[in-house]
Parts: structure tokens; sequence; C-alpha cells
């Protein structure tokens, strides 16, 4: 009889070790909580607007698509690591985000941005294309964010509006660690994204370090960018409206010395500190600028550089930055006369006098 007992106690201690390891995530009042082993889409899908996913310390093998408002997905620094899935699970990760080499979406649908998603405290490693891709969204909020290693870009957006980027590091990305974009598949005017800003955020070991293309009227202030192959890239064209009308302020943009090879699209770059190149109306203001020097074309502390289809540099102020050991300090490679450089501390600039 006693015997009886205990295997029956067994079975029942069976069945709840089973259904503990197979439970989907917790639920609490305002979202979901997830573990090691649960799947995140599972809470994101499940979750209402409003709802916070949060994510206990640990690895989680697999991709998020997010495609709701008012979502918020919370880790727990950088204890709380996403990585790319391995084997049989890359196939079905979170439909095209995980195929397309993406660790965490945020998208709208067509004909309406998604708003109001929250990125908060986890880290990104290792995923093929983005660590973040952000399509057609309106509000996003990325903070204390790592992003890692990835293929290309390290936190990107398109087609969004009002997002801020604060307070996180992106370091080691092939392309940008930082990249805001009018569209990447198609040429255009460039896009306003009606205050965006990208601020306090540490950015080192990519090719560049902040790119902000065919966009208007967005905000890159007080960012620490050094150890990049290049800082900051504001890149326009013939297009209209043209890319600009923001500004670089503030930013400590030091010591891009890596060497990157050329692509289809840029030359060789080392040594490049903040470069314009077919932009107009942005103001570069109060930036610490110092040590880039390399053999790139575009090499130099702040440069202005006409761009690739022909389009010229136009009404630009560079003003009040200090910079130190740059190679040049300033550089006008362009043949606009509508751009100004005042109250620079510099000592060497091409042409001579830009100091």
């Amino acid at each position: 009889m006693v015997k009886r007992q205990l295997t029956a106690t067994g079975c029942l201690v069976t069945m709840l070790v089973t259904a503990v390891a197979a439970a989907p995530p917790g639920q609490a009042d305002d979202g979901y909580t997830v573990h090691p082993g649960e799947s995140i889409q599972k809470a994101v899908d499940a979750a209402q607007p409003g709802d916070t996913v949060r994510l206990a310390p640990g690895t989680y093998r697999e991709s998020v698509r997010i495609d709701k408002p008012g979502l918020t997905l919370r880790g727990a620094g950088e204890r709380t690591v996403l990585r790319p899935p391995a084997g049989r699970a890359a196939t079905r990760a979170a439909g095209d985000c995980g195929k397309d080499g993406n660790g965490i979406c945020v998208l709208g649908g067509p004909g309406h941005r998604v708003a109001d998603v929250a990125l908060r405290s986890l880290t990104v490693e290792g995923f093929r294309k983005s660590g973040v891709w952000a399509s057609g969204t309106d509000r996003l909020s990325v903070r204390d964010v790592t992003a890692r290693d990835m293929g290309q870009w390290g936190i990107a957006q398109q087609e969004s509006v009002r997002a801020t980027v604060r307070g996180n590091t992106v370091t080691g990305n092939g392309d940008a660690g930082i990249f805001v974009a009018n569209t990447v598949d198609e040429e255009g005017g460039a896009l306003d994204t009606q205050g965006t800003d990208i601020r306090g955020n540490t950015v080192t070991g990519n090719r560049i370090g902040i790119t902000a293309r065919r966009v208007r009227h967005l905000d890159i202030a007080r960012n620490d960018i050094t150890g990049n192959c290049s800082g900051v890239f504001v890149v326009g064209d013939e297009s209209r409206p043209r890319g600009g009308d923001l500004s670089v302020r503030g930013n400590n943009v030091s010591e891009n010395t890596r060497k990157c090879p050329a692509t289809k699209r840029l030359p060789a770059l080392q040594g490049v500190g903040i470069v314009l190149t077919g932009a107009e109306g942005t103001e570069v203001t109060g930036n610490l600028v110092r040590d880039n020097a390399g053999d790139s074309p575009m090499a130099g502390g702040i440069v202005l550089f006409r761009s690739f289809v022909g389009a010229r540099n136009e009404r630009n102020e560079v003003t009040g930055n200090i910079l130190l050991g740059n190679k040049p300090d300033l550089a006008n490679r362009d043949t606009a006369t509508s751009n100004h450089f005042t109250r620079n501390t510099c000592r060497i600039s091409q042409p001579a006098g830009l100091c």
C-alpha cells in the first residue's frame, strides 16, 4: 500500500514538472514574464497594447516581431541576451524578421505606423543583419539596449518618425552602429523624422558610428563616438527634399582610425570624424572632434564632401567646435559657397583659413 502511494506521488510530481516545462510565459496584471526556454514571441502575440513583456535574465535563441502599438519589451540589461536561433528553429524565427537576419523587428503595416513601442534594458548580438530593425513606426523608444556584432546595423530604422534612441551601446557592427533613413529599398526625397532624437549613446568599433541618410529634422547629440572607421555621416543627394536641416551637436567624435575597405557605395574609410555629403541646412556645433586621421579621401575632423552623384553641400553651419589632432581638422572638399565655418578651435584646415 505504501509502495502504491509513493508511485502515485511520483507520477503527480512528474506531471507537475512536465506542465511547468511546457507552460507559456507567466501572465501578470500588466503583461507577461518570460524565462529562458520560453517563447518571447508567444508572449508578444498574447500581449495587449499597454502591456509589458519582461524578459528574465538568461539567453534567448530567437527573433521577435512586434507589430502592435503600446508594447514594452524589457530585459535585465546585460543579463538578458537575444541571439540567433540555431538549427531548425532558424526557419521559424518570427517570420520575415528572423528569416531576414534581424533580432528584434518593430513593424508598421501598409498605410499606418505602429506607435509607442518601447525596447528597454536588453542585449542583442550576432544577428546576420540588424539587432533592432524598425520600419513604419511612430514614437519608438530604444533605451539601454546593447546591440553588438551584427552583420549590418546595430539599431536601424526607416520610414519612421519621432523616435528616441538614447543611452544605448552599439559596437562591432558591420555597417552603421545607428542608422536612420527614409527608406533602404528605393530612391526618393528625404523623410521628415519630426524630431527623432539620437542622444547619449556609446558607439564604438563599427564601420560607421551614426548614419543619417536622406532624413530631415532630427538631433544627434551628446553621443560618445570613438574607435570606428568613421564617426558620423549625414547623407543627402540630388533628390527633393534634400537630406539635412538637422543638428549634430555636443558629441565626442574621437580616434575613429579603424580601417575599413571600400564598398560599392563608399571608398575605404579610416580617420573620418563628421562628414556631410550632399546635405543642406545642417548645424554642426559644439562637438569635440579629435585624433581622426587616416588614408581615406574623406579623412579629417569635420569634412564637407560632394556626394557621389554630384550633389553639393549647401547652407550648412559648422560653428563652435573644438578640433584637435585631426588630419586635417576642417576640410571643405566641395565647391558650394553657401557653407559657413565660424568660431571653431582648430589648427589645420583644407583649404587654409577655415580655422
